[in-house]
């Protein structure tokens, strides 16, 4: 299991959500075969609480989704609304196992699956978001 990553740099943006090597690794293999992505976490049950990963624009981003950030270069990360009131305090990490996920998640047919890792931001790193404007939202990214 690789751990989930430190606290940033203060020089650095903090960064809500990062993808382990194993996720980066077959989140490039699933672009290079399917083209552009992104990442959808709802929050439902069962298959809903795992990222799920989507062909960029197959998957309806919502007017209150919350654009968490890129990961991989420019994969979009989006969480629903209600999710991120429960995880705004917390640093996501994809990372990737073996099992079967979703059918609906571009990487069920691999035999593996992506699932969340977390730890709670530092107190300064916290402090940095709240310096910053608050994420976008799926209202901002159809308004623009």
């Amino acid at each position: 299991m690789t751990p989930p990553a430190s606290p940033a740099d203060p020089a650095e943006p903090v960064r809500r959500v990062e993808l382990t090597p194993a996720a980066e690794e077959l989140l490039g293999r699933l672009a290079d075969r399917h083209g552009p992505l992104m990442f959808h976490q709802s929050g439902g049950c069962c298959d809903g609480s795992s990222p799920m990963c989507y062909l960029r624009g197959e998957f309806r981003v919502g007017g209150a989704d919350v654009l968490l950030g890129r990961v991989a270069g420019d994969t979009p990360f989006w969480m629903s609304a209600s999710q991120f009131a429960y995880w705004r305090h917390t640093h996501l990490t994809v990372d990737v196992v073996k099992g079967r996920g979703s059918g609906f998640s571009l990487e069920a047919p691999e035999g593996v699956r992506f699932l969340l890792r977390s730890r709670l931001l530092t107190d300064d790193e916290l402090a940095l978001l709240a310096a910053e404007p608050s994420p976008l939202t799926g209202a901002d990214a159809t308004a623009s």
